[in-house]
């Protein structure tokens, strides 16, 4: 027999198997990496798409959904537990290569699908989108990633809570180093505190709607979503919708009677409104009204009291979001675009004000996972001037008397009580009131007299409040 026909026949070439699903996975996470865009803005579209393009069913959308949010939370196990798997430094592998091992690893360690299948739809994903020759690359790796289940590798890789607290919590749950100090110098306590936040900044939060006041009301709104409807545990307003789905498909959402607000937002709003205030209350205004869901409620709330609303958002095509938001809405409303640190009314015009100032956003990092990783220290640093101007202004807006809301999505303090105090200190003229009483049967909101939530014990982002009273 000659060499020739002792040689195995070449296999033939098999084309790379589409998925769907993964596809829209992948392309979202590129997204995300290159375009600084957010899962939450990208993922709609791209779903909407497929289901007019692709046929793509409810559990199609599901799983994709979970493949984009999951692997984002889990990036930083991941991308420790990938370290450990290859022969160079993180930062030498391709990125669109690095995106595909992580959702590899997180169908691996993070789902229920079965090994086998993880592994050959990330191969075939890789032959798409990168290439044979690096899916081998891919291929391999995950090999050795499916070698253990999570926890086998976390205490591969993460180091001995004894031995370094802070990186222990941030590999075992995935937060940026810094950002585990941060929130656990604001919660306070000890470790069992703190894990359980950053175990809820890993959990896909519930989809929550507001029943804006006068245009319907919560029992019509449950009725109107269905079986699946759950009232809320706080909010008066407030509609869970415990199965998830698109609220967009509402018709209450659709026509503007309701919308999409988390109850921590939803809480802060009513609280402004029902502050005790000296004399009329005739006049509100939302400082920082983008993209509109506190403005909506305000506006409402205002409107059964016989008040008005002005609205205010510097930026153009949020003040647009803003007026969209209040469309339709009941009593007497504006919209501006206006700088609310260098404001066109005149001081003292308000009886009640809020801003809702710009910050970290590290109270919604269940929402914007990947916020953890586009966050530095040294954005505070940048907030910090704006938080305070706005404020400051807030507080020459409303009228002696009247009461100014300051709120954060951010529970970190350089946020939330040293702005406050700081602006307290050099303005004068104002004092604190208790928010406490007025988000009532709210558990854990702290010692006063501001109010602080938390997503692992209220369910809510976690936003932050302080009432102060203009009282020179």
């Amino acid at each position: 027999m000659s060499e020739q026909s002792r040689r195995r026949p070449s296999q033939p070439y098999r084309r790379p198997k589409k998925d769907p699903v993964r596809m829209l996975a992948f392309e979202a996470l590129r997204a995300v990496d290159e375009r600084d865009a957010y899962a939450n803005l990208v993922l709609p579209p791209l779903l909407r798409k497929a289901r007019e393009n692709e046929g793509f069913e409810a559990r199609d959308a599901a799983l994709a959904t979970e493949l984009v949010y999951g692997t984002l939370r889990r990036q930083g196990t991941y991308d420790a537990v990938i370290a450990a798997c290859v022969d160079r430094p993180l930062r030498e592998v391709d990125p669109p290569v690095l995106d595909v091992l992580s959702l590899g690893a997180h169908q691996l360690l993070g789902t229920r699908i079965p090994t086998h299948a993880a592994v050959s739809a990330s191969v075939e994903l890789a032959r798409v989108v990168l290439g044979d020759g690096r899916a081998k690359f891919v291929n391999a790796v995950l090999r050795r990633i499916a070698q253990r289940d999570l926890d086998g590798w976390l205490a591969e890789v993460a180091p001995p809570y004894e031995e370094d607290a802070e990186d222990h919590l941030a590999v075992v749950h995935s937060h940026p180093r810094w950002v585990v100090s941060a929130l656990w110098d604001a919660l306070g306590g000890g470790r069992a505190g703190i894990e359980d936040l950053l175990e809820a900044d890993n959990e896909r939060p519930e989809v929550t709607l507001v029943a804006r006041p006068g245009r319907i009301d919560r029992d019509d709104l449950l009725a109107a979503v269905g079986e699946d409807a759950l009232p809320g545990r706080w909010s008066p307003y407030a509609v869970r919708l415990a199965e998830g789905g698109e609220p967009g498909a509402l018709e209450a959402v659709a026509d503007g009677r309701a919308g999409v607000q988390d109850e921590g937002s939803q809480l802060v709003a009513a609280a402004l409104a029902n502050a005790p205030i000296e004399g009329p209350d005739r006049r509100w205004l939302d400082g920082c009204a983008g993209p509109g869901g506190k403005a909506a409620l305000l506006g409402a709330l205002a409107a059964g009291r016989g008040a008005s609303l002005l609205a205010a958002e510097k930026q153009p095509h949020r003040a647009r979001l803003v007026e969209r938001a209040l469309a339709g809405s009941p009593g007497t409303h504006q919209v501006v675009t206006a700088d609310g640190t260098r404001p066109p009314w005149a001081p003292g015009s308000f009886d009640r004000v809020l801003v809702d100032v710009p910050c970290s956003g590290l109270g919604a990092l269940r929402r914007r996972p990947e916020a953890r990783w586009r966050r530095r220290p040294e954005d505070l640093d940048n907030f910090a001037p704006l938080q305070r101007a706005l404020l400051t202004q807030a507080l020459a807006s409303v009228r002696v008397g009247g009461v100014v809301g300051y709120a954060t999505c951010s529970p970190h303090l350089a946020e939330t009580r040293a702005v406050v105090d700081d602006v307290l200190k050099r303005a004068g003229g104002a004092e604190l009131l208790d928010a406490r009483p007025l988000m009532p049967g709210v558990p854990a909101v702290g010692d006063g007299p501001d109010v602080q939530l938390w997503p692992h014990l209220h369910g809510t982002d976690a936003m932050y409040l302080a009432l102060l009273r203009r009282t020179a």
